[in-house]
């Protein structure tokens, strides 16, 4: 149903629901990392134990991917997404108790890192599926670009205020915000209209579900290509994040605060290059797509060349600028190619894939710093990236995909892009 307001008549109840909701949760969200990170080093834990609690989270995430991407298409998305958001607050209320209490363990910083995890995988096909439903096929590139420019404007605040309230007040402090954050977005997501949710198939089960999913994924080779791209660079870019970048901002940076600056530029280039992509819309949707990934590995290389902080702060912020012109080439593939009925598998599917190889990335991340050396771990995330963005233009599906005009806009079936 169109909104009646005159600057976004194209956004509906639902996507103007499910954005606010997002920037609400975003802005916790956020800060959580910062403040994880910082709370292993200030209990004496090491690069390596930063790792571990990484790893910890990513795991369910792996793991549950497929259980929350069938339910979402079976289930009212929106119901979906209030039980993983509550489910989150409470780890992350129980997390930000212990913090702040000054008594938190290892294993329990590794267990409520794993619930939130289970959240997230519950939480994020369901997300993805409700905003790609809740939009119309010609309105599908704005949609998107207004949709990651208010969530990435959410980012910047977010790892500012995590990074200047981590140094200031502590971790704990953050986490506690984050906890908030996860209830109010639920409590918004509550009043999603829930004819946005695709209807189930009778009968048939989970597995004959996820065994569709599957047929939908793997007969586009454009999508599975660049998800196994991504499962090597996300690995990378969650130990460059998470691991390497927090330890190099403690021993040569000024903490916390500085991090947390450098990950608001990272933020500020997703917002900026937002604002290009609301009216820029490429044809070779992909390929455009792909460049943007050439930029993902430039904080690597600033970190791993000692840069200083300004230095560093344009690489994030170039950073984000790519994240953002190949997110919102990638959701319009999406909505372009894959059936309603299917986003939340599929999404599901390509999550799993992007993901799968990250708790490995983070937990070999310290051992990894110990036998290079830290500049040595860099410079090798840095050639990966590179690497992978130049590797994925051989297919030639990725250098194909057009995007369609309005006529053409309904989903195809499952061929070939021109292999010629």
């Amino acid at each position: 149903m169109p909104a009646r307001g005159r600057r976004f008549p194209w956004a509906g109840r639902n996507f103007r629901i499910q954005t606010a909701a997002t920037v609400i949760s975003g802005l916790g969200n956020s800060g959580a990392p910062i403040a994880t990170a910082f709370a292993v080093l200030a209990s004496g834990g090491s690069a390596a134990e930063v790792g571990y609690v990484t790893a910890a989270r990513l795991v369910p995430v792996v793991l549950l991917l497929m259980v929350g991407g069938a339910l979402a298409d079976r289930l009212p998305r929106h119901h979906v997404m209030v039980a993983a958001n509550l489910f989150s607050a409470v780890s992350q209320a129980v997390l930000a108790v212990l913090v702040l209490n000054g008594h938190v363990r290892l294993w329990e910083l590794m267990l409520l890192a794993a619930a939130g995890g289970a959240g997230h995988a519950f939480y994020a096909p369901a997300s993805e599926g409700m905003i790609m439903q809740s939009v119309a096929a010609e309105h599908a590139g704005r949609a998107f670009s207004v949709f990651r420019l208010a969530l990435n404007s959410a980012q910047i605040g977010g790892m500012a205020l995590g990074g200047a309230l981590t140094a200031a007040v502590g971790p704990g402090w953050v986490l506690a915000l984050d906890a908030g954050c996860f209830l109010l977005a639920a409590s918004l997501r509550f009043f999603l209209e829930a004819e946005a949710a695709a209807d189930a198939e009778p009968g048939g089960g989970m597995l004959r579900d996820l065994r569709e999913g599957w047929q939908e994924f793997a007969s586009r080779r454009w999508l599975w290509v660049i998800v196994l791209q991504f499962a090597v660079l996300m690995a990378c870019i969650t130990a460059v994040d998470a691991v390497y970048g927090p330890v190099v901002a403690e021993q040569r940076l000024g903490g916390a605060r500085d991090w947390g600056l450098a990950l608001a530029a990272h933020g500020l280039g997703l917002v900026v290059t937002g604002l290009l992509m609301v009216r820029w819309q490429p044809r070779r949707i992909l390929l455009v797509g792909n460049w943007g990934v050439f930029l993902f590995g430039v904080p690597a290389l600033a970190l791993a060349v000692a840069a200083p902080l300004p230095v560093l702060v344009l690489a994030m912020f170039l950073s984000g600028a790519g994240v953002t012109v190949f997110g919102v080439n990638w959701m319009i593939a999406l909505q372009q190619e894959i059936p309603a009925a299917m986003f939340s598998r599929v999404s599901a599917y390509d999550h799993l894939g992007s993901l799968s190889l990250s708790p490995v990335g983070t937990a070999l991340a310290g051992p990894a710093a110990t036998a290079l050396g830290l500049s040595g771990a860099l410079w090798a995330c840095t050639a990966l990236c590179l690497l992978l963005s130049a590797v994925v233009l051989l297919e030639p599906q990725v250098r194909r995909l057009s995007r369609r005009t309005v006529a053409e806009a309904s989903p195809r079936p499952a061929e070939p892009v021109g292999t010629s």
